[in-house]
């Protein structure tokens, strides 16, 4: 008899629905040039497509007035607000303030009326004010895309979902340095804190609220 599959032992125990709520906003984690750029010891060469899905719905959000909301890294050039984290992975010192990893991709940055949040942990709500700020405009839905799958998508999306917010991670806007932990994490991602859904689905909702608008 064949072993059971992931899919198999999750049966009939992680398998509730989350409804995306009426007022979203597009989360687009961590999408710089440090992950795109080959070379740099974070270079991943899935991030290109990834960010190409990005900007795509960055395009159809702002066209429909959903809010567009960037997150970036940045510490001080010794490190020490970056905490056991930085100490954990030195490769965050790509990051230092000055550093141009850690700009945005021209063909992907913050627009007029798009917000940044610039955060040192792998949670774009730890230390950021982002879950007030997404309160405060009545947001109950996010979109969340960027680097990584199984870094700080994950972080962001749990986070997401522990702060009220039904949290819609979009698998084609989403990379990591390797498939495995890339289709893991959104494997759990969708059984236990999210639903993950693809960019048309994503572009479908975006379109559906300019429609009712």
């Amino acid at each position: 008899m064949a072993a059971p599959t992931a899919s198999d032992n999750y049966a009939g125990v992680f398998e509730g629905r989350l409804q995306p709520g009426t007022r979203p906003a597009l989360l687009i984690v961590d999408v710089v040039v440090a992950y795109l750029t080959q070379g740099s010891p974070l270079f991943m060469d899935t991030a290109a497509a990834a960010r190409d899905s990005n900007r795509r719905l960055a395009d159809a959000a702002r066209e429909a007035g959903v809010p567009v909301v960037f997150t970036n890294v940045q510490y001080k050039s010794d490190g020490s607000d970056g905490g056991v984290f930085y100490r954990k992975a030195p490769v965050l010192k790509a990051f230092v303030e000055g550093s141009p990893l850690g700009a945005f991709p021209d063909d992907l940055t913050p627009a007029p009326g798009d917000r940044v949040f610039t955060k040192q942990y792998p949670s774009a709500f730890f230390g950021t004010g982002l879950a007030e700020a997404l309160h405060a405009d009545s947001i109950d839905t996010l979109l969340i895309t960027g680097y990584s799958t199984s870094g700080c998508v994950r972080a962001s999306a749990l986070d997401a979902m522990q702060h009220g917010f039904v949290p819609l991670v979009v698998r084609d806007a989403c990379a990591d340095r390797h498939e495995a932990p890339h289709e893991a994490n959104l494997f759990d991602l969708q059984a236990k804190y999210a639903e993950v859904i693809s960019e048309a689905e994503a572009l479908g909702l975006i379109a559906a609220l300019r429609k009712s608008a």
